[in-house]
């Protein structure tokens, strides 16, 4: 929801945007009519306190019912919900919605065979097969609380994870396969009990699916007498059938860590009732999905993307999701990812910006595209970094269809803003993240809380509280956690930590973290800006731009970036033309003058470049390479850049192989 003073674009949207005002109680009523619920709420939200609520207290459902069975007593238990597709391995599958259901029943009767009830917690570190949504779904079922952990973190990370949210059973496969290696994951979860006390930890009980492709079994383990080790396979064949069990709408469904904690991890609580409604509505109206659909999100389902929108919300709306193990590049091509929407007849891609950043430097002519069919295609939607305008013409012009870069987060679990192509197709405008979407009251507010909402001004976007249904509601553990970290710098606002402003039209644009605007002479400038100048140049495939340190104006803008393959250039020559570049769009307040060309930029495995670690290590500052890292080698690259970019001739030729 933007403000009243801004002009709202489109009729349809502005009519819906605007009832979710006026009529918040009735709005989202009807929306939670679109689930089922054994006992319905007595109202759609109790606000107990300015930083406590509640949505559709008195509610009981079950989420895994609602994912599940309620579409095969409707008669669809034929239809697809599941598509493995295994680029590492070959392997291909299809799960009706029936065979998935027995599935999660069978191994939702394992969980309790081990004796996991309502309200434990099970941590789930699996690859990207179907044995982790089975492992989700069956925890829902009956009433667990899961915590998915990305596969392949490290042992310690893994065990400040079990520490924090003190699960009774850890579910786990015997590895993950990347394109050059395997990764055991069983010597880690090894590691991780060790870390945390053996026996004295709160784990039980761990459940290892065998993975013929990777070595480790449980059996490797079965000596162990301070925690239970099984099989899965034998587990299950003896598990009976459990039924869902009726949650309360506030009852916990799963804890996410965001990415990036260390030491003392940040575990996001997302509720059952609320969550399950807000994801339906969101299907239906933001993605235009719904029964006989299909939709690829690539990405991993230990990120909130793959919850949201390779598990829970595909599955709500009653359609099919494809789970993809593989890389948008190398696996085995920069078609990977047009061979999956045109093998499945995708309607939908959602990824990462960064994954069509990889893809435009390794194919920038889109060449990789002849031979398949996306006539199906009907929309690319992008989240988890923000989509430079370069890019998001490259897509457009060559995908033809509406690429929506919508903004969330991990906190609020949907779309904050959105183009709602299930309403209507609004223009798009590169850059922007399109229009607040019903519930998020969206707001820009200066550095002492006060609402400065006005177009083309810029500051901290914060949202209105109550924030809407499926939401976090704290921080595991804590509930003043959850207020110290998101709700005490502007009382009366959640703070999303991101800067930027609203245009003329109610379109917001999402210029960059808070921490990543420059202030240069007392000049305020964001990343963003700078980026967009930056990633114009024919050359330039993907960049980030820093503040560094500079005694005379305090921070100068300094750019880092990558070349497209197959291009040569001399490394001064492009220098002097990005800094021309950058005084022709932003002027020569920007002081810009610093240009570094590197292999690779260091980002985390969902795809945010990692400014603060890079900005620590050109100002010398100690630093703390995050977990979340999607290779710890190219920090080492970037320091040798650096040095390289120092004492390197002003002619000398950098070249990017084909």
């Amino acid at each position: 929801m933007i403000a009243p003073e801004l002009q709202e674009s489109g009729g349809e949207y502005r009519v819906i945007a605007q009832r979710s005002r006026d009529d918040r109680e009735g709005f989202w009523l009807e929306a939670a009519a679109r689930i089922d619920w054994s006992v319905p709420p007595s109202a759609a939200l109790e606000e107990r306190s300015e930083t406590e609520w509640r949505w559709f207290p008195g509610g009981r459902t079950n989420v895994c019912a609602n994912a599940l069975d309620r579409h095969v007593a409707a008669g669809r238990g034929d239809d697809t919900a599941l598509i493995y597709d295994s680029a590492m391995t070959g392997t291909r599958a299809r799960f009706s919605y029936a065979e998935l259901r027995d599935r999660v029943a069978r191994f939702a009767g394992a969980l309790r065979a081990v004796g996991v009830a309502a309200g434990d917690r099970v941590l789930i570190y699996c690859p990207m097969t179907p044995e982790a949504v089975i492992a989700m779904l069956a925890c829902a079922r009956i009433g667990a609380i899961h915590s998915v952990v990305f596969g392949g973190f490290a042992a310690n990370e893994l065990a400040v994870r079990i520490q924090d949210a003190k699960p009774r059973a850890v579910v786990t496969s015997s590895g993950g396969i990347e394109p050059n290696r395997t990764v055991a994951y069983l010597p880690l979860v090894r590691s991780a009990l060790d870390i945390c006390g053996g026996g004295a930890s709160s784990v039980e009980t761990v459940i290892v699916h065998d993975r013929e492709a990777v070595p480790g079994s449980a059996a490797d383990y079965a000596e162990d007498r301070e925690i239970a080790w099984h099989d899965w396979a034998s587990l299950e064949a003896d598990a009976a059938l459990a039924d869902p069990v009726p949650m309360r709408s506030e009852d916990p469904l799963y804890i996410l860590y965001t990415s990036g904690t260390t030491g003392s991890p940040k575990g996001v609580v997302r509720d059952s009732g609320g969550y399950a409604v807000a994801l339906s509505w969101a299907m239906r109206n933001i993605y235009d999905f719904g029964p006989g659909d299909t939709i690829f999100t690539a990405s991993d389902v230990g990120w909130v993307v793959g919850h949201s929108f390779i598990v829970y919300g595909p599955l709500l709306a009653g359609g099919t999701t494809v789970l993809y193990e593989g890389k948008p590049v190398g696996t085995p091509d920069a078609g990977a990812f047009w061979r999956v929407l045109s093998e499945y007849r995708a309607k939908i891609l959602s990824t990462a910006p960064t994954a069509l950043r990889a893809i435009r430097r390794e194919d920038p002519e889109l060449d990789a595209l002849a031979g398949y069919d996306l006539s199906s295609l009907r929309a690319v939607y992008l989240a988890g970094e923000r989509m430079d305008p370069e890019t998001w013409h490259w897509v457009n012009d060559g995908l033809r269809v509406p690429v929506v870069d919508h903004w969330w987060q991990t906190e609020t679990g949907w779309p904050i803003c959105a183009n709602p192509l299930g309403i209507e197709t609004l223009p798009a405008k590169a850059g922007s993240t399109s229009l607040p979407m019903p519930g998020f009251d969206v707001r820009v507010v200066d550095s002492t809380g006060r609402d400065i909402t006005a177009p083309g001004v810029e500051g901290n976007i914060a949202i209105r509280l109550p924030l809407p249904p499926g939401a976090l509601l704290e921080i595991w553990g804590s509930r003043q956690r959850f207020v110290d970290s998101y709700l005490s710098a502007f009382p009366g606002y959640y703070a999303t930590g991101d800067a930027g402003h609203f245009d003329e039209d109610g379109y917001l644009f999402v210029m960059g973290r808070t921490d990543d605007v420059i202030n240069v002479a007392g000049h305020r400038l964001s990343t963003g800006q700078l980026e967009e100048v930056l990633t114009a140049h024919p050359a330039v495939a993907e960049c980030a731009v820093i503040g560094v340190h500079d005694d005379l104006k305090g921070q100068r803008a300094a750019g880092f970036v990558t070349l497209k393959h197959g291009e040569t250039v001399v490394r001064e020559e492009l220098a002097g033309q990005l800094v021309r570049l950058v005084r022709e769009r932003i002027g020569p307040v920007a002081a810009f003058r610093d240009v570094t060309i590197v292999d690779r930029l260091p980002k985390t495995r969902s795809g945010k470049i990692l400014r603060k670690t890079m900005r620590q290590i050109v100002d010398g500052e100690p630093y703390t390479v995050p977990a979340t890292i999607e290779d710890p080698g190219v920090v080492d690259a970037l320091i040798e850049a650096l040095a390289a970019t120092v004492s390197a001739p002003a002619t000398q030729t950098v070249a990017v192989p084909r």
